[in-house]
């Protein structure tokens, strides 16, 4: 059934609109296997990134989302639930000491079954539009699962409804799919945070060179969270 709500989004709720609003094309699929387990890095510039990417690739798309959205009580909890859940969104608990290792975990079981996991190195979206330092988990999935890992540059979904505005702005969505990375050199290091911060950094150069972001050495949540620390 939730496949069946996925592909009733994707393709009669919600494509037509995000189509309409931001005419999106996609370049590269042909590097994206037809089937077998794979990971999709990807910059994160909007939330509705993880909806144009799904429109965009013929495969179902799973996301690893804070446990938040999956909580709520009443009838908007349910919807909510509901929502993220018909959309290919898993629920991981981002606090506490344990935090790291179930995203690990729920992140090995859509591998294990031959899905296709998308990932956000940078952890949170950009707070201005550059690229961010990556964060290592998806370094040592990759490593520990030993499965294909593919770059993907989100371009423009940014200016669809920037911060400020209330009404979506229509423009022009583009989705790459890079070559695979290859990272086989590395087979049985996992754990080395050495070499999982190497792993990271390469993604993040292909990601640069996609985008052509400006990359920035310090990790977005940093910066968002010091207007807090100031106040």
């Amino acid at each position: 059934m939730t496949n069946f709500w996925y592909y009733l989004f994707k393709y009669v709720l919600m494509g037509p609109a995000l189509r309409l609003m931001g005419r999106p094309r996609i370049e590269g699929l042909e590097n994206l296997p037809e089937d077998g387990p794979v990971l999709l890095a990807s910059n994160h510039l909007a939330v509705v990134d993880s909806f144009y990417l799904p429109l965009m690739v013929p495969r179902r798309i799973f996301f690893l989302a804070k446990s938040e959205y999956f909580t709520g009580t009443g009838v908007k909890g349910r919807f909510q639930r509901w929502f993220f859940s018909a959309s290919g969104q898993i629920p991981i608990d981002r606090s506490g000491a344990n935090a790291a290792a179930g995203a690990l975990t729920a992140g090995k079981r859509v591998l294990e079954s031959g899905g296709l996991l998308c990932l956000y190195p940078e952890g949170t979206r950009s707070p201005d539009g550059r690229l961010y330092k990556g964060k290592t988990g998806l370094a040592r999935l990759a490593l520990e699962t030993g499965v294909p890992v593919i770059p993907v540059a989100m371009i423009g979904t940014d200016r669809i409804n920037p911060p400020g505005t209330v009404l979506p702005r229509p423009t022009r969505i583009t989705v790459k799919i890079g070559e695979p990375l290859d990272f086989s050199r590395y087979e049985g290091m996992s754990g080395n945070r050495f070499i999982e911060r190497a792993v990271t950094d390469e993604i993040m150069y292909a990601l640069m060179a996609m985008t052509g972001q400006q990359y920035v050495d310090v990790y977005a949540a940093s910066l968002k969270e010091k207007p807090a620390e100031t106040a």
